[in-house]
């Protein structure tokens, strides 16, 4: 995982921190596995993430750059860290998960969209 600076995770998977993100936007897909609601919700989403729900994420895995690392995002990085397994098992490589979501990502000061208040 040359692409960005990122930790393991005891569930097995590649986490990315809010700095290492930022610092990656231009060379990364964001995946936010949100419902829709949550999307255009309170916390807002990273500007040109893409609204894939984590429900129909395999269905829509076609819509991915494979060549392109994939981070994934949820409220909290429960959701995407399962996001991260299916796309794995759909043969993805690079790829990670938002630690600690967009709460944390706003916590931060971060750049968000939306209806972020």
């Amino acid at each position: 995982q040359h692409w960005a600076s990122l930790k393991f995770t005891f569930a097995g998977i590649w986490e990315i921190e809010p700095p290492e993100l930022e610092e990656s936007l231009s060379r990364v897909q964001i995946v936010d596995v949100r419902e829709q609601q949550e999307y255009e919700g309170a916390l807002g989403h990273i500007p040109n993430a893409l609204l894939i729900p984590l429900d129909s994420l395999l269905d829509r895995s076609v819509e991915l750059n494979r060549d392109k690392p994939v981070v994934t995002v949820c409220r909290s990085g429960a959701r995407s860290a399962q996001a991260v397994m299916h796309l794995q098992k759909a043969g993805f490589t690079q790829i990670a998960n938002l630690s600690g979501g967009m709460l944390r990502w706003r916590d931060g000061g971060y750049p968000v969209e939306g209806n972020a208040e």
